[in-house]
């Protein structure tokens, strides 16, 4: 038995970040010696198990064979025959392919060149079995926003070939959110678009977004929310900021958007206009805003969409110009006393209206 450290963290150990998790690969074991040793099995489609003591997951070497389309067709042969270079050779990318070993920390197993491509900042595909798995093409995506590394030549190419060959369209909408949320967390999320609309991915996988332009309001807001470092709904909402009501239902449909991200960018697909005027409504325009949005009983929810229309300014004067008067408003109406108000009035109306009218 042997064991390896896999994966992200080596390449990421060879890039200088921090690494947060670890991927061990076991081989020459079978699962009953695992276990004989206090691991745990927790693996449901190939064996999977925890340390004992630290509870990192440690997964026997393995092979894998297509045998449906989409993601979830695969057939998994794990046996103490498994080699390390065989396990490693059914990875997505070569920067992913790397392994050290747990008893020779300084030494490095890159038989597919990894640590050349991450030096030159390529994502290349270790194999053509790359094309069985379209979940492949998000994390190239993903992986480009996250380095800013270039896609190499022949990996665009089967990646186009993918797109046209319908294999993206088993994509399953909760493969699509988790690749799409872990990309508009990157520092440069619009790169994941880029590469998408380039190998025909996005005009299938997220067609209300397609095609993309550098230029495009929502690609540019999207990337001053990533430079303000703001949350996942904002981010998703200067996403979807262009939309209309219909194409934004497509879209939550469509990714299995969470509601919390659905609901601000509903709030800006509807008020992004209003939002935009800021700078130049009057207070009870202000009022209606505050009202309209539910900006007092969700008063965190309208700071992030006040950080939304903060992106979308056309020049660095009116967003913040539009962020301080949609604060100072909030505030403003906020400390009205609508209870006190209403012991002054008789019915309903009258209170809504003395309280609407205290605040503007």
């Amino acid at each position: 038995m042997k064991i390896y450290r896999v994966g992200g963290s080596v390449r990421d150990q060879l890039l200088g970040l921090a690494v947060a998790d670890h991927d061990y690969v076991v081989v020459g074991a079978t699962p009953e010696a695992l276990m004989d040793k206090g691991f745990r099995p927790v693996g449901r489609d190939f064996p999977v198990f925890l340390h004992p003591q630290t509870h990192e997951e440690y997964a026997l070497a393995r092979t894998e064979r297509k045998t449906a389309p989409g993601y979830a067709g695969f057939q998994f042969h794990a046996a103490p025959d498994v080699t390390l270079e065989q396990d490693l050779a059914r990875r997505d990318f070569t920067i992913n392919a790397m392994a050290v070993p747990l008893d020779q920390p300084g030494a490095l197993i890159d038989p597919f060149h990894g640590a050349a491509d991450l030096q030159a900042g390529v994502l290349r595909h270790v194999s053509p079995a790359f094309a069985e798995d379209p979940v492949r093409i998000l994390r190239c995506a993903r992986f480009a926003a996250r380095f800013g590394f270039s896609i190499a030549p022949e990996t665009m190419a089967l990646m186009r070939t993918m797109s046209a060959n319908g294999e993206v369209d088993a994509l399953v909408p909760e493969r699509v959110w988790q690749e799409l949320a872990r990309g508009l967390m990157e520092d440069a999320p619009g790169k994941m678009f880029e590469v998408l609309d380039a190998c025909g991915a996005l005009g299938k996988s997220l067609p209300e977004l397609a095609p993309y332009r550098i230029g495009n309001g929502n690609f540019v807001a999207l990337e001053k929310t990533a430079q303000l470092k703001l949350l996942l709904p904002a981010r998703f909402a200067a996403l979807a900021g262009r939309l209309d009501e219909t194409q934004l239902a497509a879209l939550v449909t469509r990714a299995r958007v969470p509601n919390d991200c659905r609901d601000l960018a509903q709030l800006y697909v509807r008020h992004g206009a209003t939002l935009a005027d800021a700078a130049r409504l009057d207070a009870a325009g202000l009022a209606d805003l505050i009202q309209s949005t539910d900006g007092l009983r969700q008063e965190t929810r309208f700071l992030s969409l006040i950080a939304v229309a903060h992106a979308y300014a056309p020049d660095d004067a009116t967003s913040k110009l539009v962020a301080r008067r949609l604060n100072v408003a909030q505030g403003a109406a906020r400390a009205v006393d609508a209870g006190a108000i209403a012991k002054q009035q008789s019915n309903a109306p009258a209170i809504a209206a003395a309280v609407k009218l205290a605040r503007i």
